[in-house]
């Protein structure tokens, strides 16, 4: 599975330690145009106020992430700092976390790294240490985030490195489900179907 190139994604969220959990996400992603944008916050998120988030990346020198299809993140929301590893599975999204103090994660943008025991056993697995790693960036995303029944409606704007994009994003409980929602939607607002690479896929191509 190729991270760059999914517009449908499955995520399983693993976190070891007290217990054992596993949650499946179906997402349909697509960037948008920002008139495109602006009709659906319009239309669906006039009464909310957006949310900021901010994503770290980190990578080896030598992308060595990015050649196992793996990518290395840590996300800030209100004052919480989250560190992700994904992976590609079979049919879906390795997504592997450990929470940090705001210590750790200066230390970590700073390239001083000290990794939780979950993500720590993963990237042995595949040969990275922590060593190895580095900061390479931010990207800093304004969300609106809707439920509408089993459906949540996601609209992402995002500013990184002089860029500015515009992202939908539908997650279902089922992909028939989210499939019909996610067409349903583009069709009501003539919305074309757009190749959408994941956040960190467009960062590393701003920087290249």
């Amino acid at each position: 599975m190729n991270l760059t190139n999914l517009s449908v994604i499955m995520k399983i969220s693993v976190k070891r330690g007290e217990q054992a959990l596993q949650e499946i996400e179906i997402e349909f992603k697509n960037l948008l145009e920002r008139d495109e944008y602006n009709n659906l916050v319009a239309h669906y998120m006039n009464d909310l106020e957006p949310i900021r988030q901010v994503n770290y990346y980190f990578e080896t020198n030598d992308f060595r992430l990015k050649q196992q299809g793996a990518a290395l993140r840590i996300r800030e929301k209100t004052d919480a700092y989250v560190a992700t590893l994904k992976q590609p599975v079979e049919n879906g999204l390795l997504e592997t976390h450990d929470t940090l103090t705001e210590e750790q994660f200066k230390a970590w943008c700073q390239d001083e790294i000290t990794l939780g025991d979950n993500i720590r056993q993963q990237l042995n697995a595949i040969g990275i240490e922590e060593s190895d790693i580095r900061y390479k960036g931010q990207l800093t995303t304004y969300r609106y985030e809707r439920q509408d029944h089993d459906i949540i409606l996601v609209l992402d704007y995002s500013d990184y490195n002089g860029m500015t994009d515009y992202e939908l994003e539908v997650e279902a409980p089922s992909m028939d489900q989210g499939q019909a929602y996610f067409h349903n939607l583009l069709s009501q607002f003539n919305i074309p179907e757009r190749h959408t690479p994941n956040k960190i896929a467009r960062f590393f191509q701003s920087v290249n």
